[in-house]
């Protein structure tokens, strides 16, 4: 059964949809920058002992970050079944409240100076909370926006989605950057770093205020008020895994170019905090420049020519993007202009790319197969980007790992994008 026609923007339901569904997004992916940004300082607090030096604290930080991506899909699934059972409001509620305590409790921990050996386990667990809840998020919050969107601007509602990822990295990137400013190198590792997770209190508190006024979503309504029909089990699967072939470049580049670069720029290009952290922001606003507007053109020509042109470029642009950063005669203007460039393509990925996932599955297994679809392809792909490219740069010594990186994996996503329907914004979504 097709949907009914969604809501306009001037509905008021419409408007507490997107922002109810993009602020616990944005506050999630505050905190997984902040928690980026600070890579080399939380090594330095939870994972150095006189046996460790600072390249393996950053791997056994790394590593923490990979094991959060890796409870996503567990809290997908979970908080996915939830989700296309009982709803996306109450679900959505619930992962806030998980996220908002899980983060605040970072910037309370012990540090390794102070417990010695268990304060990489706790990290580690906190951690773990996160992940759990970070992959009921996405899942719930696309849903909303787009199933509150009408036909004609779900790439344009979904792309809020990317757009608070992007507005909660330039938050962290930002608030890091002014600590790093007006406090001293000892200030910033001893008790400056833990202000942007204990932000994450108030934060929360507004988001939840925001998503305990959200309405339930018309297609959800109506499918509950129909007989029972499970979603195919099999169509879901190859659904998921066709998600994550179109999702890994986004989710490599995204990553690489928009988290870890702060900690490569320092550990491998002789960067400063302060540098890297200029360069990170620049990124990040041209990802953010780039989202919208790739959003609104995915509804006028389709998913598929923005996100095979956003991943196309990666790989084409990645090696001279990278040189460019390598180059010591390269002037600030040149190197600010490559990252920029680089978070630019990524956002052409990132803009359609929440409406294509949702376009993929049906209402019933929604919630479900989009979480699990995005959360297994950031799993592999984002959470682990740091840790794979520190370490094989650590092994080989080749300072193009990066680029290396994010080229493969966008060039399988191209192949995998090239799937898609010409007129899937055109259909209305499954029931």
């Amino acid at each position: 059964m097709s949907s009914a026609p969604g809501q306009t923007v001037a509905d008021p339901r419409t408007r507490r949809s997107l922002v109810a569904g993009t602020v616990g997004n944005f506050v999630e992916w505050y905190e997984f920058g902040a928690y980026g940004f600070f890579a080399t300082v939380i090594a330095a607090n939870f994972f150095s002992s006189t046996s460790t030096s600072d390249a393996e604290s950053l791997i056994k930080t790394y590593a923490s970050f990979a094991l959060a991506f890796f409870f996503r899909p567990i809290g997908a699934a979970v908080f996915g079944r939830v989700g296309d059972r009982i709803g996306r409001r109450p679900t959505l509620i619930l992962v806030l409240l998980l996220m908002t305590l899980s983060t605040t409790l970072i910037g309370l921990l012990p540090t390794y100076a102070t417990v010695g050996a268990a304060a990489p386990w706790l990290l580690t667990l906190v951690r773990a909370l996160q992940g759990l809840s970070a992959g009921g998020e996405f899942g719930g919050a696309v849903s909303i926006m787009t199933e509150f969107a009408p036909k004609t601007k779900r790439g344009l509602y979904g792309a809020w989605q990317s757009f608070t990822v992007a507005l909660g990295l330039l938050a962290g990137a930002g608030l890091a950057a002014i600590l790093a400013t007006v406090l001293s190198k000892e200030a910033l590792t001893d008790w400056g770093w833990r202000v942007p997770f204990l932000l994450a209190l108030p934060l929360g508190l507004v988001a939840l205020w925001l998503r305990l006024r959200l309405d339930e979503t018309p297609n959800f309504a109506r499918v509950q008020q129909e007989e029972p029909r499970p979603a195919g089990a099999g169509e879901v699967a190859k659904a998921i895994a066709l998600g994550i072939g179109r999702l890994m470049g986004w989710s490599a580049a995204g990553y690489t170019f928009l988290v870890v670069m702060p900690s490569y720029l320092q550990a491998t290009l002789n960067a400063t905090f302060q540098q890297a952290l200029v360069a990170t922001v620049l990124a990040n606003a041209g990802f953010a420049a780039a989202i919208l507007p790739a959003g609104r053109l995915s509804d006028r020509i389709g998913r598929r020519p923005v996100m095979v042109t956003g991943a196309a470029l990666v790989v084409v642009l990645a090696f001279p993007l990278m040189n460019l950063l390598q180059d010591k005669e390269s002037g600030t203007a040149v190197k600010g202009a490559a990252v920029f460039v680089a978070g630019l393509v990524v956002g052409l990925m990132a803009g359609p790319g929440p409406a294509m996932l949702a376009e993929m599955f049906p209402t019933r297994a929604r919630y479900t197969g989009l979480g699990l679809a995005y959360s297994l392809s950031n799993a592999v792909f984002s959470g682990c980007a740091g840790l794979i490219i520190t370490e094989l740069i650590k092994r080989t010594k080749n300072i193009d790992i990066p680029a290396y990186y994010v080229a493969v994996t966008c060039a399988v996503s191209v192949v995998a994008l090239l799937t898609l329907r010409g007129d899937d914004h055109r259909r209305e979504l499954r029931d």
